[in-house]
């Protein structure tokens, strides 16, 4: 990991392409990129990350970029891309790629902690369901630049023998029981994808710390992982961190409710959101293996989750009541 002495004189060097060097400078959040705070030239605050290496490429990022401008430009609350003095969407420090977003002032959603019954989660709901309606309404409609080479979330992505984030059903903490049960859940959500037909390029990780609550509203942050993908499962995104909860199932209504409002969502797609729900789990639990790969407990948590919805999908059970 990158020593915060060396993240600041990569980030001081990144203040050259946006013309601000001397500007204040506060590191603000490490996790897949690094963020620091500064001022542009205009006076505007602003976010500029430090990309993880060795995920995205600069094409990818600038296409994503791309995207989210035009998103803006469309009217969909996303995070807003600010060029680089010489126009270009990224900027390279010493390999690393670069950019720079114009500040949110809010907090995540993620730091909701109460129980759900009392937090902003359940209350914005719906709300968020909306904003991720008008996201796929947009990009239908073409915002999203035709030249998008994002690697994409289709079946072998997701679940295949080598999936992108990592093979879950061999993960560190499972048993040989849960390994077989996770096995079969694949196989079986894999028979099951073709089933759904609303595919098109997705945020593809709008967990609640990628939504800022703001005096406007919500806005969501972080297209890291966006690339073509069934839009059920940016859905099923926004529900995997209430699995367990005793109001799920009032989470999932309000947030259906609120796609509803902005995008047809028949009914038997609806149908295949715990498929998507348990899909996000399985992906999940490969992700945390490479990301926390000290914290065993952590490991067993997202494992634990993964195997408790595969047993759901190979009962044909749903993890919640009727929701639409």
């Amino acid at each position: 990991m990158m020593e915060d002495a060396a993240a600041y004189d990569l980030a001081r060097e990144a203040q050259r392409a946006w013309l601000c060097m001397g500007a204040p400078l506060q590191l603000i959040w490490r996790s897949e990129n690094i963020v620091f705070g500064t001022i542009l030239p205009s006076g505007t605050k602003a976010a500029l990350r430090l990309h993880r290496p060795g995920y995205q490429d600069a094409p990818a990022i600038a296409a994503e970029l791309a995207w989210s401008a035009r998103l803006c430009d469309a009217g969909v609350a996303v995070a807003e891309p600010l060029p680089a003095a010489n126009g270009a969407w990224v900027a390279m420090v010493d390999g690393l790629v670069v950019s720079c977003l114009r500040w949110i002032e809010g907090r995540p959603l993620g730091e909701a902690v109460a129980p759900l019954e009392n937090s902003a989660v359940l209350a914005r709901a719906g709300d968020f369901g909306a904003l991720i309606a008008d996201l796929h309404n947009a990009t239908d409609a073409g915002a999203c630049p035709e030249a998008f080479p994002r690697a994409g979330w289709a079946a072998e992505a997701l679940l295949g023998e080598t999936p992108r984030l990592g093979r879950f059903w061999e993960a560190p903490t499972l048993s040989a029981e849960e390994s077989a049960i996770l096995r079969a859940a694949r196989d079986k959500a894999l028979a099951l994808l073709p089933r759904a037909t609303d595919f098109g390029p997705i945020h593809a990780d709008t967990l609640r710390s990628n939504v800022m609550m703001t005096r406007d509203g919500l806005r969501l942050i972080d297209f890291d992982d966006c690339g073509p993908g069934w839009r059920l499962y940016d859905l099923a995104s926004a529900l995997v961190q209430s699995w367990g909860d005793p109001l799920l199932t009032e989470h999932a209504r309000r947030l259906v409710a609120g796609y509803r409002r902005r995008r047809d969502l028949p009914a038997d797609q609806l149908a295949l959101l715990p498929l998507f729900l348990a899909v996000r789990a399985f992906v999940s639990a490969g992700w945390v293996v490479t990301r926390a790969p000290e914290d065993s407990r952590r490991q067993r948590a997202y494992a634990y989750r993964a195997v408790a919805l595969a047993r759901m999908l190979l009962a044909g059970d749903s993890p919640w009541g009727e929701i639409g």
